[in-house]
């Protein structure tokens, strides 16, 4: 797996639907993340850097927002929505600056997407169950985050 380039799939994006139990500790917490991470080792440099770092602060944000209204089905379209928002704003710029001449915007997006449905989806979903069951374990005590 690889963390930069078209084809990614970084596996501290399966953090941000954390932000869905955790609330806004989390979305700070993968905003940050992301910025230093991006910061050390991305090879496109400030695009990244700044782009990445706004695109996880919005899904995060969105995701939070989302399950606060405590809604059947709230999480998996919070998760989906985190999905669709990474691959749009991170898969645009990437086309922009890192794909060969020429290479159509959706062409960028549905490889994105992929790596997005992965690391949030496939990883994410299970570790954010993961930790609900163990705040739930710890006699009912979930966070303060009013987003249950």
């Amino acid at each position: 797996m690889t963390s930069f380039g078209p084809l990614q799939v970084r596996v501290v994006d399966a953090l941000l639907p954390l932000s869905i139990i955790l609330g806004f500790p989390a979305v700070v917490g993968v905003t940050i993340g992301c910025f230093i991470g991006n910061l050390l080792g991305s090879p496109i440099g400030v695009v990244d850097i700044i782009g990445g770092t706004v695109a996880n602060f919005v899904a995060a944000s969105l995701a939070w927002g989302i399950t606060r209204r405590r809604f059947s089905g709230s999480w998996l379209l919070a998760i989906g929505v985190e999905i669709v928002t990474v691959t749009v704003i991170v898969g645009s710029y990437l086309v922009a600056w890192a794909a060969a001449p020429g290479v159509p915007l959706w062409v960028g997006w549905l490889e994105f997407f992929g790596s997005e449905f992965v690391a949030i989806g496939v990883l994410g979903y299970p570790l954010l169950k993961a930790v609900d069951r163990a705040f739930k374990g710890k006699g009912g005590m979930m966070p303060p985050a009013g987003n249950r």
